[in-house]
């Protein structure tokens, strides 16, 4: 399974998410979408929606365990853990074993970041 993880500012909108995806993506078939369970709905549920794949809601104590490529945001850190929510959102609902394949990439109005990791599960 390849997911996108994401981690976004209030201000973010579907095309922001859209933007980080295709920034993130890089060719990678995408099978579903994850951030952190506090933000599922808005933007990332219109976004799951329009690309008909499932949305999984990750808890923050496990964004905060996940071995990430990329420190948080100050903003972030906080409230998800030293590591970027997008590419602990992106691993962790991807499964044990998981590895990343894209570490965050960011919208271009700077609101969204998006990740992408694959793990053995479908």
């Amino acid at each position: 399974m390849i997911v996108a993880g994401f981690g976004y500012r209030q201000q973010a909108t579907v095309e922001s998410l859209a933007d980080a995806l295709e920034r993130a993506a890089s060719g990678h078939a995408v099978s579903a979408l994850a951030v952190a369970a506090p933000k599922v709905g808005g933007c990332v549920a219109a976004l799951a929606r329009r690309l008909a794949i499932p949305l999984h809601g990750v808890p923050v104590a496990a964004l905060s365990a996940a071995d990430t490529a990329t420190p948080a945001p100050a903003a972030a850190e906080g409230r998800y853990g030293p590591g970027s929510p997008a590419e602990a959102a992106a691993l962790v609902a991807a499964g044990p074993g998981a590895v990343l394949l894209a570490p965050r990439a960011v919208s271009a109005d700077g609101l969204a970041t998006c990740a992408i990791a694959m793990g053995e599960s479908e």
